[in-house]
Order: C-alpha cells, then structure tokens, then sequence
C-alpha cells in the first residue's frame, strides 16, 4: 500500500533536527509505524516476541544498532522508555530514537520522560490527508492574523462527506468496502474488549456492558452530556447499575488507548466571558469507530435517521458525525501550527462555539461546524458575540460546512468547505 503523506511527517522532521527522542502516540492503526519507519536506519519491533526477547536480556542492543533507531510498541517493554531516557541524558544527538506505542502504559513505573522524550500525537488521517480535494485555505494562515484573502471551490458533496465518515480515517481499513470493511472495524472493536483492556490491567467482567457504555458514548458524539447520563443511557433496563468505579476505570483506559478523543471545555485567560462550562465535548477517535457502533451507514445517515441510545442531542446525528470528522481534521492542522483545540460554552448554554484554536499567547481562532451548504446570519451569531467579547484577541473565525465555495462575509466571517480547510 502506497504511503499517504501526513501532516506529522513536517513536525517530525522539525523536532527530530534538534531533538534526540520523540514518542509518536495514538490509538492503533493510524500509521505511526509507516510514517516513523520512514525515518528509521532500525526498527525494533517490541510486538515481535523475539526482538522483545533480545531487547529484554540486552538493553545494550540500543547502543549497538544504527540511528535513528525505531522502537515499535515501545509500551510491551516499559522499561525501554528509561532506556532511552538514559541514553538521552547521556548526550545522545538529535534524531537518535522515535518510540511509538498505541496506549500509555498504567501502571508501569517508568519516569514521565520530562525534558527527553517529547511526545506527538497522531490521529486518523484528516480530511486534507486523503487526497480528496486541494485545500486553499490554511489554518495556520488563519492563526497567524493575516486574515488573507478566502477563497476556492470544492468539489465534496454532502454524500462524499458522508462517506468519509464511514470509511474512516485508518489507512489501512478505508481502502476497503462494504462487508470487509464493517467486518474489520467490527473485529478493532472487539479487539479493545477481548485483548486491549486486560493488557491494560483491568479485566472486563462484563463486556456486553462495555461495549453498551461506548454505543452510548458514540451516541453523544459532539456533546457535553454527562457521565452519569451515558450510563443511564447504556444500561436503560438495568436495576443494578454497574459501580461509577467501573464506568471510570472503562473511560480512563479507552483514553489510556487514544480512543477517546474528548475535546477540552476552553476557560478564557484574558478576557471574562461569564461563567463557561469545562464539560468535554465527546468525541471518539475517528467517527468511522461511532457509527459502526451505532450500525448505521451511509443511507441511513442521509435519510436523517439516528439509532443508538437515547442521547439529547441539538440537531442530526449526522451533524454530530460530520463535526467529529472536521474536529479530527482540526485537531491534526491545529497541532501542526503549535495551537491547543478547545470549545466555548457558556454555563448557562446560551452561548456555544463549536472548535476554539489557541496560540501560545492566548488569542484565538473560532470555528463552527454547521452541516450545510449555505450560512445565514443565525449561523454567525455566536462568532460575532464572540468577537465584541475578545476584539483583537480572536484572530479570525468561520464556519465551516459542506458547500462549495470559500468566501468570507460581509461581517467578516469566513465560510470554508471541510474539504478546503488545510495546515
């Protein structure tokens, strides 16, 4: 298969100039061994019993073999990450080790790896990433403040859309269609029940219960909804909830393993906005993963229907959905331009925006996510509230749909296709 180049691929080009070891994190199947072999003159593959073996009876074997050194799934020999941290304190030179693992070890008692080992995320491949369309407007550009000129036309309709929600964002499981493909995202998820959780240390008593608590996580896709009321929702018929315990210990290790992906509540550093809710808004690691769950597919989605748990949700689960995918696409542009994801919601929930990008000296860039074609002035009401609110400290702000053309408005405010947003 053919390598598809990643936003990443330039960060870690960047950090690997001037720093001697990078872990490259992110849940199973993104690409993290493709993209960090590229870089490698060797590759210690930890998922292979025998390099585990040899690296276990000779940590030495680190020193011995040509740099840049990859070690694949660094977390099924913990103590490697001391390995390297040692190496690094020792003076190694930058670029000599890329670790990559698909969960964060939770009880392992390794150093935190502070000031030697920088950790980068991957994700599923964002929508500028699957070569679908030409983006021309860039989210980098837009956090800079230069507010250039908008525009360019897609060609992605709302089916096309669509259809990148279900094929997902793993690169090896999209080329597929059909049976294959919900087969091979049926088998991901069983695999976090039958293999992923007890690796992780926490055997599942009762996976049905499990597997019901993230079809009612899926379900509040791009909401803030409570922990309790995901329960409630998993288990409607059940007079014997299981323990809020067991529902944490279920949420800490689907994090732990980079498929939870929530979105942190945003608190304004400089400007006072009133009271705003620090709720995560749900969303898991690539929406592909919440509507298999659901079992629902492409027509379904278009035809408005929903399934699933009961979940209050403002508008479609397919706008639920295609904001789960234009967050994944966010996320992966924000990073690359050293900005943190946020959202905006105020306490009393009369004030809502859907993505907040955040330098490093505060100001922002806001983003709405609306499953449209076309924006009237509803649309951009809590953009322009926004921006009497902060003044110079909102760097830009659009909406972001499914049209065809990029253009900003009168008032200011851009209007960007997904398909033509890009780093």
């Amino acid at each position: 298969m053919d390598y598809l180049p990643r936003v990443v691929d330039r960060e870690l080009d960047e950090l690997l100039a001037g720093l001697p070891a990078l872990a490259i994190e992110g849940v199973k199947g993104v690409g993290k061994t493709a993209t960090a072999t590229r870089r490698a003159k060797t590759v210690i593959a930890l998922d292979d019993p025998s390099q585990l073996e040899v690296i276990a009876a000779d940590p030495t074997r680190l020193d011995a073999v040509a740099k840049p050194v990859l070690v694949d799934e660094w977390q099924r020999h913990p103590p490697v990450w001391d390995l390297v941290r040692r190496r690094v304190d020792a003076g190694a030179a930058p670029g000599s080790f890329v670790l990559t693992g698909s969960a964060s070890p939770a009880d392992a008692a390794i150093h935190s790896g502070a000031g030697r080992i920088v950790s980068i995320r991957m994700r599923p491949l964002a929508l500028a990433e699957r070569g679908l369309d030409r983006p021309s407007v860039s989210l980098r550009s837009m956090l800079s403040g230069s507010r250039r000129e908008i525009g360019g036309s897609a060609q992605l309709t709302l089916t096309d859309y669509v259809d990148e929600i279900i094929a997902s964002g793993f690169p090896g499981i999209r080329p597929m269609t059909g049976r294959a493909r919900r087969t091979q995202l049926d088998g991901y998820l069983d695999r976090l029940v039958e293999r992923d959780f007890p690796e992780q240390g926490l055997r599942v008593r009762r996976p049905q219960t499990l597997r019901a608590w993230l079809t009612a996580y899926a379900a509040a896709t791009a909401s803030t909804t409570s922990y309790n009321a995901l329960l409630a929702a998993a288990t409607p018929e059940e007079s014997e909830k299981p323990a809020k315990t067991t529902t944490i210990g279920y949420r800490d290790v689907l994090e732990q393993l980079y498929v939870l992906d929530p979105v942190p509540g945003w608190a304004p550093g400089r400007r006072h906005l009133g009271k705003v809710g620090l709720a995560p808004k749900h969303h898991l690691a690539d929406p592909a993963l919440a509507a298999r769950l659901l079992g629902i597919d492409a027509a379904a989605l278009l035809r408005g229907e929903s399934t699933g748990p009961p979940i209050p949700r403002d508008g479609s689960l397919l706008g639920a959905l295609f904001e789960s995918l234009v967050t994944l696409s966010v996320r992966t542009y924000a990073q690359a331009a050293e900005a943190q994801t946020r959202h905006l919601r105020t306490h009393s929930g009369t004030r809502e925006v859907d993505l907040i990008l955040e330098r490093g000296d505060q100001r922002i860039v806001a983003l709405e996510v609306k499953l449209s074609a076309t924006v009237d002035d509803n649309d951009v009401r809590h953009l322009l509230w926004l921006r009497e609110q902060l003044g110079d400290d909102l760097l830009d702000a659009a909406v972001i749909t499914t049209g065809r053309d990029a253009y900003r408005r009168e008032d200011g405010i851009a209007v960007v296709p997904a398909a033509l947003l890009g780093p």
